[in-house]
């Protein structure tokens, strides 16, 4: 859980950074447009799922100046049973900037987010399926454990907390969930740290999904690679999210026992239907329009 303020910077990074003095960096960027916006990748993810008729339930913390964010929840329906309170800290806070070709960079304060190991999966009741995402290091280590020993199935989602663990503790990771999702620049970083191609980590997992933004995705499974489309969207307005967007359509398509290709595909729709709305959740199609942009997109429905 975390508070995003977004920064629209209106010219391209690759025209601000010299490549032969990266070594000593100093510059600054003008940007014109800022907002303060709910986010992390548990809201993110829990607020997609819902608008797909899910039932979320967010294992988390949030720090003293959170209230409102718990009333968000609220009025959204969703639950907040296993969210903690940590009361001296503030909640987690991302800083993004994002360039005129959607090019991001961020920086982040974990506040209340490095207490994330005070939750404890067993807590949460019976779940049919979860989602270990970018958290504090410790409690991303201990809930893929706890997962891993209750039977519970899981996504592993390391994100931009993946730098934080060594090639060592990202094959523990990898042998633990069920299911491993990254996107193509920590897809690399993954192969990179553990030694295992992308095919090595399929073979240890049911599935690995890989986002390519533009490009699409590709789910690996032991034996089969399925080539997933981008949704084409009239104009691109912020990529912040997509990529939660795209795990809830994920999470969706698991717990409804849909097959891969409609999986990817519904994901795909998810963050594509995200990517055109500023924000990680001001996006607000019923389910009814997912379904129908989706027959649209696909010709059939899920």
């Amino acid at each position: 859980m975390a508070f995003d303020t977004i920064m629209s910077f209106h010219g391209r990074f690759s025209e601000a950074l010299l490549a032969d003095q990266l070594h000593k960096i100093n510059v600054a960027f003008l940007v014109p447009g800022i907002r303060r916006e709910f986010g992390g990748c548990a809201g993110n993810i829990a607020y997609n799922l819902k608008l797909l008729n899910g039932d979320p339930l967010i294992m988390a913390t949030l720090g003293k100046d959170g209230g409102t964010y718990v009333e968000r929840l609220d009025k959204l329906g969703i639950s907040r049973r296993c969210i903690r309170h940590i009361d001296d800290a503030y909640t987690a806070q991302a800083f993004i900037t994002t360039d005129a070709d959607s090019n991001q960079i961020t920086a982040f304060h974990p506040g209340a987010m490095g207490s994330s190991h005070l939750n404890k999966i067993q807590d949460a009741g019976k779940v049919k399926i979860a989602i270990v995402a970018p958290d504090g290091r410790d409690g991303m280590i201990e809930h893929a454990e706890d997962c891993a020993r209750l039977g519970v199935p899981f996504i592993f989602d390391p994100g931009q907390g993946l730098p934080m663990f060594s090639g060592e503790e990202l094959t523990h990771f990898i042998e633990l969930a069920t299911y491993v999702a990254v996107n193509d620049y920590e897809a690399e970083l993954l192969t990179e740290r553990t030694g295992l191609s992308l095919e090595q980590v399929a073979e240890r997992v049911s599935a690995l999904i890989v986002t390519r933004g533009e490009q699409g995705a590709e789910i690996y499974t032991s034996n089969e690679r399925f080539d997933i489309p981008v949704v084409r969207v009239d104009q691109v307005v912020d990529p912040t999210g997509c990529g939660d967007a795209f795990r809830a359509g994920m999470l969706y398509g698991l717990t409804h026992d849909m097959d891969w290709m409609t999986i990817g595909r519904l994901s795909s729709l998810m963050g594509s239907i995200k990517i055109a709305s500023q924000g990680g959740q001001n996006h607000t199609p019923t389910l009814t329009d997912i379904q129908e942009r989706f027959r649209k997109e696909f010709g059939y429905s899920f």
